[in-house]
């Protein structure tokens, strides 16, 4: 015997209760998405205008060495995918390192940061530079997409012509999508290995390995573990000695050239609750001035715009320097904000790289105190054996709170069980933003259901 159709009022009552949660759920989700928008647009900006005069001409590049080129996506690079590898090959006399692109204008990197290249693809192509033995590819924002066509066919053509590759964290994605991984093994980002098996199955991934080689291919896992790779190359191009001096001055945590390159296979867990909070609920979270002077390590600025901002989203930063163009240590060109009126409100100025306010340029300094600021030099006083993101990290759990500071380490694959952190123990601006989302929906979702029975009241009362 058929079971008998529900009621026209159960059939109501369920109609409304789909919708509820429908409008419940796009309520959370639309919040989010709009987090996240709001995130990857401070993240990753329009690039700013050239100075009176134009950019700076590159920097010669010094015969006779190992030529190492740093590729610079066109939609957006990982800072400190690019700058930390960069800093490794160029602290060695035994090479010579240049940024490239596909065109002479500042590109993006993540954090708000701008990088203007050395050289073109196309110089590059035409030999009006010299070829790179060593091509570092970091994450780049749209690896499959039409805007970094030109560098997958760069990688291609370098590859084929005999240069190692370093791809560092998810830059292995540019790499896959150009097709030199075809037939190896690799290794990328942990949260990312997954799809990565699904959509490229023609590559062995290997997760749990802090990089892996095969023939001149070299990849690495998340962010920080770019340092690892690049040391391993020095080691294996300028010799046991070299890598060993480079590797004490970087200090990357428990690194030697005979440590195993396997590490703990992460996977998502109930501690990363803060990355996703503070990606999908960024509002009125501080506002940090990055402080940038000529001269300043490479790394400590990958530290300070990574943890900061680039993956924490705890902060947004802002790169401020005494004039529109910073050259770092080893000779990169960053493009910052000149210190004035026209920087927005910034809550801080950190300057990186700095162990004593003298270090700190009187632009600068003036600045800051032109708006009731001090300098914070997080690697001040900096002690022998330290990486310049032991002292960020430790400043961001002061400063935004202790979960925070150890997703960011595990989302840069950066060994900080040594690291004593100190602060509030949990993000609660974002999380108060997720609970006022939830009750928010809540609302939304009850609201036919209340919709509806206003109608009836009204309904029965006529």
């Amino acid at each position: 015997m058929p079971s008998p159709s529900p009621s026209p009022r159960r059939a109501r009552t369920l109609a409304l209760t789909v919708l509820g949660a429908v409008l419940g759920a796009v309520t959370v989700a639309g919040v989010g998405t709009a987090g996240v928008a709001v995130v990857m647009g401070d993240g990753y900006r329009a690039a700013p205008e050239a100075p009176p005069g134009g950019w700076p001409a590159p920097a010669p590049i010094p015969p006779g060495r190992t030529v190492v080129a740093v590729l610079a996506g066109a939609t957006g690079s990982v800072a400190a995918d690019l700058l930390a590898p960069y800093e490794v090959f160029a602290r060695s006399p035994a090479f010579s390192v240049y940024t490239v692109a596909a065109r002479r204008a500042p590109v993006p990197l993540s954090g708000g940061l701008h990088l203007l290249p050395d050289h073109t693809l196309a110089e590059v192509d035409a030999g009006t530079v010299p070829p790179p033995d060593v091509v570092v590819v970091p994450a780049v924002v749209e690896p499959a997409g039409g805007a970094e066509a030109p560098s997958r066919e760069w990688i291609t053509r370098q590859a084929a012509r005999g240069a190692h590759v370093l791809g560092v964290c998810a830059g292995t994605e540019l790499l896959a999508e150009s097709g030199v991984l075809d037939g190896r093994r690799a290794t990328s980002f942990w949260a990312r290995i997954d799809a990565l098996r699904r959509s490229r199955p023609e590559v062995g991934w290997d997760a749990g390995r802090r990089y892996v080689q095969d023939g001149p291919i070299t990849t690495t896992a998340g962010v920080t573990s770019g340092i690892v790779g690049a040391l391993r190359l020095v080691e294996q191009l300028a010799g046991t000695g070299e890598v060993e001096r480079i590797g004490r001055e970087v200090a990357y945590p428990d690194w030697s050239p005979s440590a195993p390159t396997r590490i703990p296979e992460n996977r998502l867990a109930l501690a990363d609750l803060p990355y996703a909070l503070n990606a999908a609920f960024p509002w009125g979270r501080p506002s940090v001035a990055v402080g940038l002077a000529d001269g300043v390590g490479e790394i400590d600025v990958a530290a300070a715009f990574e943890v900061y901002s680039g993956t924490s989203f705890a902060a947004r930063t802002i790169p401020v320097a005494a004039g529109r163009v910073v050259r770092t240590r080893h000779g990169a060109v960053l493009v910052a904000e000149p210190a004035g009126p026209d920087v927005t409100a910034v809550g801080r100025l950190v300057v990186p790289g700095v162990s004593h306010a003298t270090g700190v340029s009187r632009e600068l300094a003036g600045w800051a105190a032109g708006r009731g600021l001090r300098a914070e030099l997080p690697h001040g006083g900096r002690g022998a054996g330290e990486s310049g993101f032991d002292a960020v990290l430790r400043d961001l759990a002061a400063h935004a709170d202790r979960a925070t500071a150890r997703a960011t380490a595990k989302f840069i694959e950066y060994p900080a069980s040594h690291l004593r952190l100190t602060g509030t123990a949990w993000p609660w601006r974002s999380t108060a933003l997720c609970v006022a989302t939830v009750a928010a929906a809540l609302c939304a979702g009850l609201a036919p259901a209340l919709v509806a029975r206003r109608r009836r009241r009204a309904a029965g009362q006529g």
